[in-house]
């Protein structure tokens, strides 16, 4: 494990478990989602009793973004017939999609922290990421099958946690402030000036922190020890003394440092733009910022 605060029972509702702390508590009421990327994949080897849950399905195209999270009704009737339940805590675990592997602009391993933050953002209090994932499960020797899971429909509230994120709006008013540091997370190159986007580089302040330095070069769906992650943030004048913006190409990559910010360093003020470059350079008007500095 990467640090003592990532066994359960930690402050706050996300949190990251070994393989080892599963295997032993398969019997207990648990919910467990496989998100690997493809349904096939599920098919062919899941952990016993997971469910299949694809990331996409928290995404629409709304209002002229084709990046929105989904709203509260839609998120409702999704968990509901899922069977989640604010009792029931979910583990959350992806693979490595040798399948339908992507490593230009996806990043191999973020299904893990897109699903825990969409169900975080929908009022889930106790989420629980596999450390490691399918992957480190199965290099330890672990059971996986074909027999799949099954889950009683509930009736889960799905309240938006509105505060875990900013509004475009919002991101106006605050991403210049001093108290504030906006953070980058895609790859290097892409920061730079390569990328899909209807512009090239990054929104003007953006301090490029790839989300795959912070995961074991081996496996990035498995935490760097902790130590190795403050020195990472804290290198790119991330301190906790700031508010926090995580954002990306399309909010997909800025989750997995959302949740390493505030409920693994524990840093008090953290927040995601959720539309991130896409919503950014959707709007002609919006400057972007090529080469290596923020501004």
């Amino acid at each position: 494990m990467a640090s003592t605060k990532s066994q359960p029972g930690s402050a706050g509702p996300v949190s990251w478990v070994a393989p080892e702390w599963l295997a032993d508590h398969l019997g207990d009421d648990l919910l467990i989602l496989d998100c690997q990327p493809n349904i096939h994949e599920y098919i062919q080897a899941h952990i016993p009793g997971a469910l299949y849950l694809n990331e996409n399905v928290f995404r629409v195209h709304e209002g002229g973004i084709p990046t929105r999270w989904i709203g509260r009704r839609g998120a409702k009737g999704l968990l509901r017939q899922l069977g989640v339940d604010a009792d029931v805590p979910i583990v959350v675990y992806t693979g490595s999609g040798v399948m339908t592997g992507c490593s230009s602009y996806i990043g191999d391993g973020l299904e893990q922290p897109m699903v825990a933050y969409s169900l975080l953002r929908c009022g889930h209090p106790d989420i629980r990421l596999l450390d490691g994932g399918l992957d480190r499960w199965k290099a330890e020797g672990r059971e996986t099958t074909q027999v799949f899971g099954r889950k009683t429909p509930s009736e889960f509230r799905a309240d938006v946690q509105d505060d875990l994120y900013v509004t475009h709006e919002q991101f106006l008013a605050c991403k210049d402030r001093d108290d504030v540091i906006l953070l980058d997370a895609r790859p290097p190159a892409t920061y730079l000036g390569q990328g899909p986007w209807p512009k090239p580089g990054h929104i003007p302040g953006a301090v490029n922190l790839p989300w795959k330095g912070l995961m074991d070069p081996q496996n990035p769906r498995q935490l760097r020890p902790e130590a190795e992650i403050r020195l990472a943030v804290e290198a790119v004048g991330a301190t906790p003394d700031k508010t926090v913006i995580c954002s990306c190409g399309t909010g997909r990559e800025a989750t997995n440092e959302y949740l390493i910010f505030r409920y693994l360093l524990g840093y008090p003020a953290v927040r995601l733009y959720e539309g991130s470059f896409t919503e950014w350079t959707a709007d002609p008007a919006n400057p972007t910022v090529t080469g290596p500095n923020p501004r």
